[in-house]
Protein backbone atom coordinates (compact mmCIF):
# COMPACT_ATOMS: atom_id res chain seq x y z
CA UNK A 1 0.00 0.00 0.00
CA UNK A 2 1.48 3.33 -0.61
CA UNK A 3 -0.33 5.85 1.78
CA UNK A 4 0.97 8.94 0.12
CA UNK A 5 -0.84 8.07 -3.80
CA UNK A 6 -4.07 9.76 -2.91
CA UNK A 7 -2.52 12.99 -1.22
CA UNK A 8 -2.91 15.74 -2.78
CA UNK A 9 -0.54 18.59 -4.48
CA UNK A 10 -0.03 21.92 -2.97
CA UNK A 11 1.93 24.31 -4.04
CA UNK A 12 4.44 27.46 -2.42
CA UNK A 13 3.79 31.06 -3.47
CA UNK A 14 6.99 30.24 -5.16
CA UNK A 15 5.12 27.78 -7.45
CA UNK A 16 6.97 24.56 -6.30
CA UNK A 17 4.63 21.53 -5.11
CA UNK A 18 4.32 19.13 -2.50
CA UNK A 19 2.23 16.84 -1.00
CA UNK A 20 0.07 17.45 2.15
CA UNK A 21 0.39 15.46 5.59
CA UNK A 22 -1.43 12.79 5.61
CA UNK A 23 -4.54 12.08 8.42
CA UNK A 24 -4.24 8.88 10.19
CA UNK A 25 -8.07 8.33 10.68
CA UNK A 26 -8.48 7.11 14.49
CA UNK A 27 -9.69 3.46 14.75
CA UNK A 28 -12.19 2.25 16.70
CA UNK A 29 -12.06 -1.26 18.47
CA UNK A 30 -13.23 -4.22 16.76
CA UNK A 31 -13.97 -8.02 18.00
CA UNK A 32 -10.96 -9.05 15.63
CA UNK A 33 -8.83 -7.22 17.15
CA UNK A 34 -5.91 -8.79 19.83
CA UNK A 35 -3.56 -7.43 22.30
CA UNK A 36 -0.11 -7.64 23.59
CA UNK A 37 2.27 -6.65 26.49
CA UNK A 38 5.33 -4.54 24.60
CA UNK A 39 8.98 -5.50 25.49
CA UNK A 40 11.78 -3.20 25.48
CA UNK A 41 12.75 -2.97 21.36
CA UNK A 42 9.45 -3.02 20.28
CA UNK A 43 8.71 -0.74 17.76
CA UNK A 44 5.06 -0.19 15.43
CA UNK A 45 6.90 -1.10 12.16
CA UNK A 46 8.52 -4.23 13.76
CA UNK A 47 4.90 -4.78 15.21
CA UNK A 48 3.28 -4.52 12.06
CA UNK A 49 5.68 -6.90 10.16
CA UNK A 50 5.02 -9.42 12.60
CA UNK A 51 1.74 -9.62 12.65
CA UNK A 52 0.64 -8.32 9.35
CA UNK A 53 3.47 -9.28 7.47
CA UNK A 54 3.83 -5.33 5.99
CA UNK A 55 6.11 -2.75 7.85
CA UNK A 56 4.59 -0.20 5.75
CA UNK A 57 1.54 -0.77 7.96
CA UNK A 58 2.99 0.63 11.19
CA UNK A 59 0.33 3.85 11.39
CA UNK A 60 -2.68 1.41 11.79
CA UNK A 61 -0.76 0.16 15.00
CA UNK A 62 0.45 3.83 16.28
CA UNK A 63 -3.79 4.91 15.34
CA UNK A 64 -5.30 2.18 17.54
CA UNK A 65 -3.39 3.24 19.93
CA UNK A 66 -3.30 7.02 19.81
CA UNK A 67 0.78 7.30 19.37
CA UNK A 68 1.28 11.00 19.59
CA UNK A 69 4.78 10.77 19.37
CA UNK A 70 7.11 11.69 16.78
CA UNK A 71 8.97 7.77 17.10
CA UNK A 72 7.97 4.32 16.11
CA UNK A 73 9.23 3.09 19.45
CA UNK A 74 6.86 1.73 22.18
CA UNK A 75 7.08 1.96 25.84
CA UNK A 76 7.89 -1.06 27.25
CA UNK A 77 5.25 -2.93 29.26
CA UNK A 78 1.89 -1.03 28.22
CA UNK A 79 -0.71 -2.89 26.23
CA UNK A 80 -0.55 -2.70 22.64
CA UNK A 81 -4.30 -2.98 20.34
CA UNK A 82 -3.48 -4.84 17.18
CA UNK A 83 -6.32 -3.98 14.70
CA UNK A 84 -7.44 -7.41 13.31
CA UNK A 85 -8.68 -6.02 10.20
CA UNK A 86 -6.09 -3.71 8.07
CA UNK A 87 -8.66 -2.84 5.44
CA UNK A 88 -10.87 -1.32 7.08
CA UNK A 89 -8.31 0.94 8.69
CA UNK A 90 -6.46 1.53 5.00
CA UNK A 91 -10.63 2.77 3.58
CA UNK A 92 -10.73 4.96 5.96
CA UNK A 93 -7.39 6.06 5.51
CA UNK A 94 -7.64 6.77 1.88
CA UNK A 95 -11.45 7.88 2.29
CA UNK A 96 -10.03 10.83 4.80
CA UNK A 97 -7.39 11.56 2.72
CA UNK A 98 -9.11 11.27 -1.03
CA UNK A 99 -11.25 14.16 0.18
CA UNK A 100 -8.82 16.86 0.93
Amino acid sequence: MNRYKDIGLLKTEEGKQYKSNPIYPSIAPTIDDFYILSSVGDRYDTLALKFYGDSKLWWIIASANNMTKASLVTEPGIQIRIPGNTQTAISKYNQVNSDR
